[in-house]
């Protein structure tokens, strides 16, 4: 392991037994959340009187590392230490949690980061300092901007690999490349070893379904497939922010056949939930934001309006308007984000004075 880095997190990883057939299961992982997260009852406006829903806080993973990015670092960031390498390469949206996760984690282990960001930005220098930007920036990450439809095999991905190069021709130092929102099959298991964390605090029976934002595909993989392996009659069901059913079946079905699961095709063990992703990615509408701002006032949960907003005002919508794609009335919502990136983009996107006129009681 390079001279520097700070190596005393890796920890040897068993998986639980009804993983252990799985293909390239890892070795080791490394400790970066305060798990495991708590699970409590959740009384959401509007939802149906008929439905028990509760909620496990994964945005309580962490503080400038909270979210369920985190879970799924803990594997990546142990991948890279034991491959030697000084600079991790990561990719995704100008507010992505995952790549500000990725900074804030390479600031604590020693290692470099850049992030190759998608933006619509015409110039560099109007990349302001807001949001995830901040706290990227903040722990000394390097940022590089791409068109934001860059597709990642085809534009992302061999963007990140030059760099690579160049790092290596410059230095001789080696970079790990993270895939779009650590959804591979090294950061899958973190979300394996969420599900088994969820059966050890016994509460699996208690429910019929789980939803959970879905961005990059690799929660809804790990929670489907452990679902499965361990005979749970449990519901998975993903709302997608971005993309749709079809590209997520497609990742997931890849992640399948990796992990040595070829009986079993995606579509039998996931369900995607679409229409939440509205203007697209990162683009909010004056009704999300105000539906973000009325659960934190009556339930004192905060939701962002990229990711876990979307997520949980489409939930609600398909819950009333096809209640039949849920198997029951039990539901676990598993809060995927982290409270620190909410507020610098939350801010970004309200004007705090006429929201707190509005929103003023007395």
């Amino acid at each position: 392991m390079p001279v520097g880095i700070r190596s005393n997190s890796l920890i040897a990883y068993t998986p639980p037994s009804w993983a252990e057939k799985l293909k390239n299961v890892p070795t080791h992982r490394i400790q970066l959340g305060h798990l495991n997260t708590p699970v409590h009852s959740w009384k959401l406006p509007g939802l149906p009187r008929d439905v028990q829903l509760a909620i496990k806080r994964d945005d309580m993973t962490g503080s400038t590392l909270g979210g369920n990015k985190i879970r799924k670092l803990e594997f990546l960031f142990a991948d890279a230490l034991q491959k030697g390498c000084r600079h991790v390469i990561t990719c995704g949206g100008l507010q992505s949690n995952h790549c500000r996760a990725v900074a804030v984690a390479c600031a604590q282990l020693g290692l470099k980061c850049h992030l190759v960001l998608r933006s619509g930005l015409k110039d560099v220098k109007d990349a302001g300092c807001e949001g995830n930007v901040f706290l990227d920036k903040m722990m000394g990450a390097s940022l590089y901007y791409v068109p934001t439809k860059a597709e990642y095999t085809t534009e992302l991905l061999p963007r990140m690999q030059t760099l690579a190069d160049k790092i290596r021709d410059d230095s001789g130092e080696d970079s790990y490349l993270m895939e779009v929102g650590g959804s591979s099959d090294v950061g899958f298991y973190g979300y394996v070893e969420a599900f088994h964390e969820l059966e050890q605090q016994g509460v699996l029976d208690s429910f019929d379904d789980i939803v959970f934002a879905c961005g990059s595909g690799g929660t809804a993989e790990g929670l489907a497939v452990a679902n499965h392996l361990t005979g749970s009659k449990l519901r998975v069901h993903g709302v997608a922010v971005c993309d749709d059913a079809i590209y997520f079946h497609n990742h997931c079905n890849t992640l399948l056949a990796q992990v040595g699961l070829t009986d079993i095709r995606s579509e039998d063990i996931l369900n995607i939930i679409e229409g939440a992703k509205g203007l697209g990615y990162g683009l909010s509408q004056q009704p999300e934001l105000d539906f973000v701002s009325e659960i934190a006032m009556s339930t004192g949960i905060v939701l962002d309006p990229v990711y876990t907003g979307k997520a949980v005002l489409g939930f609600l919508n398909q819950l009333k308007a096809n209640s039949s794609v849920f198997k029951g009335k039990r539901i676990l919502y598993i809060h995927t984000g982290s409270n620190e990136g909410i507020v610098l983009w939350f801010s970004m996107l309200v004007d705090c004075r006429e929201f707190l006129e509005r929103t003023m009681v007395g």
